[in-house]
């Protein structure tokens, strides 16, 4: 039985369906920006109308959990990269610990988002379910807490699908010896968790700081 080739027919050798598959990662990538750009536009409109309310609103924020968190993603993207280059035979039980640091300080950052959801709803923060505020900026202390929930919402979404990505490549790694494949594959897991903490940087700057800047 003749063997299989490494790459399917559309692609002339393994570099270029690697090339291709990373490619089709960016353009992804591309359309979150879309994404994401809609809810950050949406939300300096926003903030331009009701600045004093989008003040008083980012201060009942909590700040402490939002830099925590900050630090948490910034410290698994180090991890995430660390884990490419350590992607060899030689070392791919260290890649597997790096990925498996990675994965836990990504649920770390949802169980603390979590905990941070918890608090907003005991203060009626919630708005569509239990929200109260000073009548002199409730309707714009309402838009800014609409924007958090639905951003970071859709942020921790993410969170769980790049936790599952990092875990499958872990798997990957540590029952088999890497291949070039195999490397593409993180490559490309890797960008996609760098874009989700690029995008918290952004979440946190606009959510957190505002009514603490001055």
């Amino acid at each position: 039985m003749p063997n299989r080739p490494a790459f399917a027919p559309q692609y002339v050798s393994t570099r270029h369906r690697d090339e291709t598959a990373e490619l089709g990662m960016w353009v992804f990538i591309a359309t979150e920006v879309l994404l994401f750009g809609g809810l950050i536009l949406a939300y300096c409109v926003f903030r331009h109308t009701y600045p004093e309310a989008f003040a008083a609103a980012s201060r009942r924020t909590e700040i402490a959990i939002g830099t925590a968190n900050t630090a948490i993603l910034l410290t698994s993207s180090f991890l995430v990269a660390c884990a490419v280059d350590a992607f060899t035979e030689e070392t791919r039980k260290i890649c597997v610990a790096l990925l498996a640091g990675a994965i836990a300080l990504g649920l770390l950052f949802v169980l603390l988002k979590g905990v941070e959801y918890a608090g907003e709803y005991r203060e009626h923060l919630v708005p569509g379910i239990d929200f109260s505020f000073d009548d002199k900026f409730a309707n714009g202390a309402k838009l800014f807490f609409l924007f958090y929930f639905v951003a970071t919402a859709i942020h921790a979404l993410h969170m769980l699908i790049g936790i599952s990505l990092l875990a499958v490549i872990a798997r990957l790694t540590w029952r088999r010896a890497p291949t070039t494949r195999h490397r593409a594959a993180l490559h490309s897991v890797a960008l996609y968790w760098h874009f989700v903490d690029a995008v918290w940087i952004f979440l946190f700057a606009l959510i957190y700081l505002p009514g603490r800047a001055s």
